[in-house]
């Protein structure tokens, strides 16, 4: 057999195109296929933009955006009949646009629409184009063009139509063509509303007497569609300024006036929206000011929802930029009114209303009445709300009115804080804006600051803040708010208090943590048990801060988290100290480091065979050892004794006893001689070295640089934490301080006193304060006084010296 020869595949032709699928994600690329001479990419494209105009509103604006009516058009008249089909159907659901409408009514489509209703069309096109007219004869010109070009022949006959689609648009259409049958005049005040959005016809009908007569007809009519009509005409018109400018000169403040009082809700609320969009003149606004506002009041009492929604948007925008208008809406008695619309179900209703609020707020009298009426509860709804604009106006209210303690109390106490930290979370930037706004003025004071940081205000601020698109000014001021009032955050987190920052009681140093960490309350670090972690410094001047001590109250334990004892003695110790005088800053002090009147120093000096060559951790073993095996009569006598002598200390978890920091009567005592001694002081350079030798010789001393690590701070850190029994060290019992420990020390003192300081935390124990001070061989110069030079206060091993900032000297005091 011959073999077989393989026949070659033939190429295309080189004239002929490869057919190409498409597949498109933009409808403004499928409009442009509206264009193309191909009968079935226009029937896909017709079919698919359907799909997109049935899914709402929008989609149909934005259909009309990208041009896609205009080549619909012409597809109606396609030879194709499924172009022609889905085309048809495209405009059945356009139609429903007004802005659609008026595009079809400009390219005279009605009679290609018309002439689908012909019998020979299927029924689908029936459909879609008695849809199509009924939407369309919903105007008067569309009315108007649809009798013209004889469609209502056509739309009786499809009256017959077995499809129920058919018959109802048809129907429809029809009622809608013999309403012009009725009075024109309220259909005549559309077209007039209409014809006013153009100044050129405004300016014609003021020259021609004809707006005056439309708005005498619309006051003195008693229909009332012809006064709501003419009040809707009036509103329409009335967003063009200089339209506002003639209504103004034709006063038609009082036309609006009058129909406030009208008996149809309807025409009451399109005054109102009338005089709304009147009020941006202020002529207008202040026209308003007698003669409608008090009408306006009344509408907000008014049993309808949408009247009033109304009459708070009038009022808002009557208050906006007008303290007095707010003090006439507010002699009127609005607030009352204002806060029960809070409640309202509609949300426009309570924007408004708070908006309102919010206007009136900006004046200190009406603020302090709004806030008599409970505002912060009124605005906990709202802000739980989940419409944006709610959430907007309703935490632009609560920074307005949140402006001193009480009314930061209230809303902290009605549970307002937690929907509005919520509110930062928002992706709405004005809400994040206005949220921010409100958290920033809540943190005014140290309680709120605290309690929102708690609830995790200060960790979302930080996180939008790190953003370049959500980030705003008022969410930078609101996070720096938050740190300055509370400082023992702040000083945490940074490691860094300006001079600005003073330390007032309460404020507890807890060494160094994470941004996004959460700090614990100084109460809860009171009650946690004892451990070997780094001691909380606490500053508290408050020489008197525990209840009465009563026999209830006694116990041997003397955790400052577990059991409440008599402090009376310490109070007793620290006035004896106050009343003995105060010694020179620089006096050494004859008590020993840790003799306090407690359990374990008694067992200290009770201790008969102690060698004095033993080491300080040796007698503290050999000591508790001797406490603890002591017989059961020596343990109750130690036990009376602590009743009267030891610290005061606190029960946890007790709902009936008042929780109070420790007191620190040693600290009470500095602040006393450091107020006696050194601030009567002139020069602020010999303030700052004298105090910071005082500070030096309460925690120990000059200690010089080759004898530093022989300074044994830390067992006494750890003895005071034992005799204590808790984490937490009153900064007054600390006698062996290391830097950290004098630098929190002399800012406590130096912000007593009124000096100038700064506090800096550095690694591995380090801290110091940095002061700021004028050269004195400069100040007698001509001219500008110089500026200040930094400084860092020697508190260790020259205490006194000062050290300049960026010299070597402080570079080793600061890092070596």
């Amino acid at each position: 057999m011959g073999k077989k020869i393989k026949k070659e595949v033939e190429p295309p032709p080189k004239d002929v195109f490869d057919p190409l699928t498409i597949e498109s994600k933009k409808a403004a690329t499928v409009v442009l296929m509206l264009k193309s001479p191909e009968e079935d990419i226009l029937a896909k494209a017709c079919e698919a933009i359907y799909k997109f105009a049935l899914k709402g509103e929008e989609n149909k604006a934005t259909l009309l955006e990208l041009g896609a009516v205009e080549p619909l058009t012409k597809l109606l008249t396609h030879e194709d009949k499924t172009v022609r089909r889905n085309a048809m159907m495209i405009f059945g659901i356009l139609a429903s646009n007004s802005d659609v409408k008026k595009l079809l009514r400009e390219l005279e489509v009605m009679n290609s629409v018309i002439a689908q209703l012909s019998p020979e069309e299927e029924v689908v096109i029936h459909e879609f184009a008695s849809l199509c007219l009924a939407n369309m004869s919903v105007e008067y010109t569309g009315k108007v063009q649809i009798f013209e070009h004889g469609g209502l022949e056509p739309l009786i006959r499809l009256l017959s139509s077995s499809d129920p689609d058919v018959k109802k648009n048809s129907i429809e259409c029809i009622y809608n063509l013999v309403q012009e049958l009725n009075d024109l005049h309220v259909e005549a005040l559309s077209v007039i509303a209409n014809c006013l959005e153009d100044m050129d016809t405004m300016v014609l009908m003021q020259q021609t007497g004809s707006l005056k007569k439309v708005l005498s007809f619309a006051e003195n009519s008693t229909i009332p569609d012809i006064q709501k009509n003419a009040a809707k005409a009036i509103a329409k018109a009335a967003y063009d300024p200089e339209n506002r400018k003639v209504f103004h000169e034709q006063e038609v403040e009082k036309c609006l006036v009058t129909l406030l009082g009208s008996d149809s809700d309807g025409t009451k609320i399109a005054a109102s929206q009338a005089i709304s969009a009147m009020c941006e003149n202020l002529s207008c606004k202040e026209f308003f000011n007698t003669q409608g506002i008090p009408q306006i009041v009344q509408l907000l009492r008014s049993d309808n929802e949408e009247v009033r929604e109304a009459a708070a948007l009038a009022l808002a925008n009557l208050t906006t930029s007008s303290p007095a208008n707010a003090n006439a809406a507010a002699e009127a008695d609005a607030i009352d009114p204002l806060i029960n619309i809070l409640s309202s179900k509609r949300d426009g209703a309570v924007a408004n209303a708070a908006t309102v609020l919010t206007n009136m707020a900006t004046q200190e009298p009406l603020r302090a009445i709004i806030q008599n009426h409970e505002i912060m509860h009124a605005l906990l709804g709202p802000l739980h709300s989940t419409n944006t604009l709610v959430q907007s106006t309703a935490a632009l209210t609560v920074a307005a009115t949140a402006c001193d303690v009480e009314a930061r109390t209230q809303l902290r106490n009605c549970g307002g804080l937690v929907p509005l930290v919520g509110l930062l979370h928002s992706k709405n930037d004005e809400v994040r804006r206005h949220a921010s706004w409100a958290v920033m003025v809540c943190a005014g004071d140290e309680p709120m600051a605290v309690e929102l940081c708690r609830l995790g205000a200060l960790n979302i601020l930080e996180e939008i803040n790190r953003s370049l698109s959500r980030k705003n000014k008022f969410s930078e001021a609101a996070y720096n708010k938050l740190l300055n009032n509370n400082l023992s955050l702040k000083y945490s987190q940074t490691g860094y208090l300006s001079s600005s920052n003073i330390i007032s009681d309460g404020f507890y140093d807890y060494g160094r943590i994470n941004p996004g960490t959460k700090l614990l309350s100084l109460k809860e670090l009171c009650l946690q048990e004892l451990n070997d972690q780094r001691a909380i410094l606490l500053v508290n001047n408050k020489s008197d801060t525990s209840p009465p001590p009563s026999m209830e109250d006694k116990s041997s334990d003397v955790g400052y988290g577990r059991s409440i004892s008599s402090s009376s003695s310490l109070r007793r110790a620290s006035k004896e100290k106050a009343n003995a005088g105060f010694g020179s800053p620089t006096e050494e002090k004859s008590e020993p480091a840790s003799g306090r009147n407690t359990v374990l120093s008694r067992a200290f000096t009770k201790e008969k065979g102690v060698s004095k060559k033993k080491s300080r951790l040796q007698l503290i073993c050999s000591s508790y050892l001797l406490w603890k095996g002591k017989g059961k009569k020596e343990e109750e006598k130690v036990k009376e004794e602590e009743e009267i002598l030891a610290v005061p200390k606190f029960t946890e978890g007790s709902p009936e006893k008042e929780w109070y920091p420790p007191p620190d009567p040693e600290f009470c005592v500095y602040v006393l001689e450091v107020t006696k001694s050194i601030l009567p002081i002139v020069n602020l350079k010999e303030q700052i070295e004298v105090l910071a030798k005082y500070v030096a010789d309460k925690m120990g001393g000059k200690i010089p640089k080759e004898k530093l690590a022989d300074f044994s701070w830390e067992l006494h850190i750890s003895e005071l934490k034992f005799q204590l029994k808790s984490n937490v060290v009153p900064i007054g019992y600390i006698k062996k301080g290391i830097f950290y420990h004098r630098a929190l020390l002399f800012k406590a003192l130096a912000d007593k006193i009124g000096v100038g300081c700064s506090l800096v935390r550095g690694e591995y124990s380090r801290g110091w304060n940095e002061v700021k001070l004028v050269n004195e061989a400069r100040k007698g110069m001509i001219g500008n006084l110089p500026p200040p030079e930094e400084y860092i206060v020697d508190l260790m091993f020259h205490p006194g010296n000062l050290l300049k900032l960026r010299s070597k000297e402080a570079d080793l005091y600061r890092f070596l």
